[in-house]
């Protein structure tokens, strides 16, 4: 059975790398403190654009915490090839593809290791934003961490992907900023693109991540039968199939 195999073997990688993560427990808090930051020091200056196209009455939290959830899957997934550099470098991928073990499984577990941490960041998002004054139901901000994990999961695949490619922290980190900074900027994560010029608003519509924003926001806000969410759905769904799909058959490759 092929694929109880690869779902046996996705779970001792990710047990494996699970570990690992948990023996430096510095770096999962430290992986939160510049969403945490942009919520603490940046969010309180949202509270006068009430009357702001893009912000209703007393919901400034409600479109500026979705933001940020999304941020944290874009940067946090987005880095998490820097380590499997090192462990191309070292020989442990290699040592690990020489096993009985799924290849497609080798992508999944780290994959599935990167999701349950940025998982559990945004949940400690959530509990700081609902301290700041954050007030959406709870079925809301459940639609949204569902976001935020297709986010992760895509966007670790397609880090991965590139990791592999670059094989160079000297190569992947230039080319990660030039592909996250400009996704950030147009996706409206700090700010709603409403409050954009008519030329940048029609640039950011050819960016995924700005329906994916589009969508969270309007479930914070308790609108779920909207066609913001039903795009934004349709997109995940799309860059999830797309990413996981590319990342295993790069693990899969006989040059990976």
């Amino acid at each position: 059975m092929p694929f109880t195999r690869t779902m046996s073997d996705t779970r001792l990688i990710f047990l494996r790398y699970l570990r690992q993560t948990l023996r430096s427990k510095v770096a999962v808090v430290f992986g939160a403190v510049q969403p945490l930051l942009y919520l603490v020091l940046f969010g309180p200056l949202l509270s006068d654009l009430v009357d702001v196209r893009g912000f209703g009455a007393g919901n400034a939290w409600q479109v500026f915490v979705p933001g940020v959830l999304i941020q944290l899957a874009l940067f946090g997934a987005g880095f998490v090839g820097f380590g499997l550099i090192a462990d191309l470098r070292s020989g442990v991928v290699e040592r690990l593809r020489v096993t009985p073990a799924s290849r497609t499984a080798l992508l999944l577990g780290r994959v599935l290791r990167d999701t349950v941490v940025i998982a559990a960041q945004a949940v400690l998002l959530i509990a700081v934003g609902l301290a700041l004054g954050l007030r959406a139901p709870a079925a809301g901000i459940a639609v949204g961490l569902l976001f935020v994990v297709s986010l992760a999961v895509s966007v670790a695949s397609l880090s991965y992907v590139l990791a592999m490619r670059m094989r160079s922290e000297d190569a992947f980190a230039p080319m990660l900023s030039a592909v996250t900074l400009p996704l950030m900027l147009l996706s409206g994560i700090l700010l709603p693109m409403s409050l954009a010029p008519g030329w940048l608003d029609v640039l950011s519509r050819f960016t995924p991540f700005r329906y994916v924003v589009d969508a969270a926001r309007s479930a914070f806000l308790g609108d779920y039968a909207t066609a913001a969410v039903a795009e934004g759905a349709l997109v995940a769904a799309a860059l999830l199939a797309v990413s996981v799909v590319l990342g295993a058959r790069r693990f899969r490759s006989g040059n990976a």
